[in-house]
């Protein structure tokens, strides 16, 4: 992703005194960790950590589109066919025990992610995998139900993260506080909902040629006690995410912080459950609430600028994005909503709740706005609840919210990973949608290893979902980074690949 602007980075030589080299780097976040098992986490928080305490066999270089090998050697597809992929691991990779990462334990670790199949965890993004083979030692070979060009994308999320098959229990997650990883960090202590300490694996083997700086991820529960830590300088690196205004008021030329500004592919959505037993199920009842949300309005006032308004599914830089919503909605009108719910016969105001997860930026006064877009001509009575963000995530998998907004940090970057997970049947947001075209074309678009072939059967996506309605665009972030003047690599830290590079930190 473009850095728009990196301050005093240039001409500065990131070599550190003999004084600040082992000392800690603090990290402050909002992205809360739901679970330190693989298998029982689809979170932007949780993934953060798994991607500097555990190996995958493919990883993304900084901005990268295509994985290269990390716990792998090597891996390709065998055939033309792209329904069976082999990987080659690297040798020497041991796990704090001191046990030998082998193929049983890659097996091991996919297995499980299928087997227990945790409603918060990122089985659906294994979906097409039918079997996992250890062939020997250092070969695994993965059989796909159907053609996917994308798998390899897959691999190097945190769905493929690999976890030593001697500790981790084979049908149930984890429920301690250990980690027992190869990745660049050994986690040393954790404590939920507040800190996770890390320190460099000295035995690491992988895609980076060496392991950083020892760091301590802090947690907050909301941006304003994250902001708090940053004033107070409790904390080296605050990213994901300051307050709206915080974020608009950031000055470059200020010599006490370092500032990163840069592209991303998170977005975010209104979702809205289509279930048969939902004040929402009819989709002119969707297309009403459409006609009124004001995407632009959101971005400018909540938000501050900080964010873009977003018209579809798939945000702008992923190959197959659209303006599908601003095309079908093109303003805002109260009259064709009130057409729409008149059509469908619904008892006015329609009644439904509006739910969000606390602690996650400005959910609360982002919920507040849409209630009183929604609201407006008297045809929605919306009521809005906050959740903890656990208790959220649960309640959003069961099925049990009407609407509900939340981002979505894209797994790897291609436009597949807004597909599937967001919109076909049984989707990770879990709105009760299904399509067999949709379905259908996204199986259609992993087919193409060149993945500018994909991008029709993308746009056809984003053209029916306008049409049925299952989300609503809101926006897409900016990815904002600020650190003290005497921390370099803030501007590699995040880049849109969904990799968080703790490694890349360092004193100056």
């Amino acid at each position: 992703m473009l850095v728009l602007a990196i301050v005093g980075i240039g001409g500065w030589k990131l070599l550190p005194s003999q004084e600040n080299k082992n000392k800690t780097i603090t990290v402050g976040t909002t992205d809360a960790v739901t679970s330190l098992d693989p298998a029982g986490a689809y979170d932007a928080g949780s993934w953060a950590l798994f991607s500097n305490v555990f190996q995958t066999l493919m990883t993304f270089e900084p901005d990268g589109v295509q994985p290269v090998p990390d716990a792998a050697k090597s891996c390709a597809f065998v055939g033309s066919a792209t329904k069976t992929y082999r990987c080659t691991l690297r040798s020497g990779i041991t796990f704090p025990s001191g046990r030998a990462m082998t193929a049983e334990d890659v097996k091991f670790s996919f297995d499980r992610v299928k087997r227990i199949n945790s409603d918060v965890g990122p089985s659906s993004l294994l979906a097409d995998l039918s079997s996992v083979t250890a062939d020997n030692a250092h070969t695994v070979t993965f059989h796909l139900s159907e053609p996917d060009a994308t798998f390899p994308l897959k691999v190097a999320t945190g769905a493929g993260a690999i976890v030593d098959r001697d500790t981790y229990p084979a049908n149930a997650l984890r429920k301690d506080s250990s980690v027992d990883g190869t990745g660049p960090y050994r986690l040393t202590s954790y404590t939920k909902d507040q800190q996770a300490r890390l320190a460099p694996n000295p035995t690491y083997k992988g895609y980076l040629s060496s392991t950083g700086r020892p760091v301590e991820l802090r947690y907050y529960t909301d941006s304003a006690k994250l902001d708090a830590a940053w004033k107070a300088k409790d904390i080296d690196v605050a990213s994901r995410t300051l307050p709206p205004d915080v974020l608009a008021g950031l000055n470059p030329s200020d010599p006490k912080e370092r500032v990163t500004e840069s592209d991303s592919s998170e977005t975010r959505n209104l979702y809205l459950n289509t279930r048969a037993s939902s004040p929402l199920h009819d989709v002119r009842v969707r297309q009403a609430v459409a006609w009124l949300v004001d995407q632009e309005q959101l971005a400018a006032t909540v938000y501050q600028g900080t964010v873009d308004p977003l018209y579809s599914l798939i945000p702008t830089g992923i190959t197959g994005h659209t303006t599908s919503f601003f095309d079908a909605y093109p303003t805002q009108s109260t009259k064709k909503a009130r057409e729409l719910l008149t059509q469908a016969g619904v008892s006015l105001p329609v009644r439904f709740t509006f739910a969000y997860g606390k602690g996650q930026g400005p959910g609360e006064q982002e919920a507040a706005a849409l209630k009183k877009q929604l609201e407006a001509g008297g045809l929605f009575k919306v009521d809005v609840k906050g959740y903890e963000w656990t208790d959220f995530q649960e309640r959003m998998a069961a099925g049990k919210l009407d609407a509900w907004a939340v981002g979505w940090v894209a797994d790897y970057p291609d436009a597949d990973t807004f597909g599937q997970p967001l919109v076909g049947t049984g989707s990770t947001m879990a709105t009760g949608y299904s399509n067999k075209t949709v379905d259908q074309l996204i199986r259609n678009s992993q087919q193409f290893a060149d993945r500018s072939r994909a991008a029709s059967d993308f746009q056809q996506i984003q053209s029916t979902i306008a049409q049925d309605v299952p989300l609503v665009p809101l926006w897409q972030r900016k990815e904002y980074t600020v650190t003290t003047e005497d921390v370099g690599g803030g501007q590699y830290l995040m880049d849109g690949t969904g990799v968080y590079r703790l490694w890349r930190l360092d004193w100056i």
